[in-house]
């Protein structure tokens, strides 16, 4: 975690315990592991129901650029090969063109939403903003009941998101 975030304690602690909807507490946890020789990086999960949910590390997502098809070496032997198209494919396709995302990317997005007003980001174009803004408790049922209509917009993980919160907020 960066100076900006602080400890990964403190944010977990804030992201869990301050603004986690009410009605998701205790079902939602974030995780964030580090292994000796990662050079600084971590691998950031989101458990709901005791369940891993969704990665956020280099790994998954060169992981993910392999599996579809986007790295032209689809067998890659050892680490160099394993890497070698990283860079090029993480500026080719953004954000919003893929379904993994970076430890980086998770951060940035972390800061962003903390910075900003939770209306800008629950319409945010970074679907990670959007990812945290769906879960705080300061969206309320009035904001939800819009947001039913932006569910099947979402990318296909954060949709699985969106339904949990409306269903735990707006079941009664």
């Amino acid at each position: 975690m960066g100076k900006a975030l602080g400890s990964w304690s403190g944010m977990r602690k804030y992201l869990e315990q301050e603004m986690l909807s009410e009605t998701l507490k205790g079902r939602v946890r974030y995780g964030c592991t580090t292994y000796v020789g990662m050079d600084g990086c971590h691998i950031f999960e989101i458990c709901i129901d005791q369940k891993q949910f969704k990665r956020f590390s280099w790994e998954t997502v060169n992981t993910y650029f392999i599996e579809n098809g986007y790295a032209q070496n689809k067998n890659p032997f050892g680490t160099s090969e394993y890497w070698k198209e990283f860079w090029t494919l993480i500026e080719k396709y953004s954000l919003n063109n893929r379904t993994e995302y970076t430890d980086e990317e998770f951060c940035n997005a972390l800061e962003l939403y903390r910075k900003q007003d939770i209306q800008n980001s629950i319409y945010s174009s970074n679907p990670l903003v959007r990812m945290f803004a769906v879960l705080d408790r300061r969206v309320g049922k009035r904001t939800l009941e819009k947001l039913k209509n932006e569910v099947k917009k979402q990318p296909y993980w954060l949709q699985q998101i969106y339904r949990l919160r409306i269903s735990a907020e707006l079941s009664d």
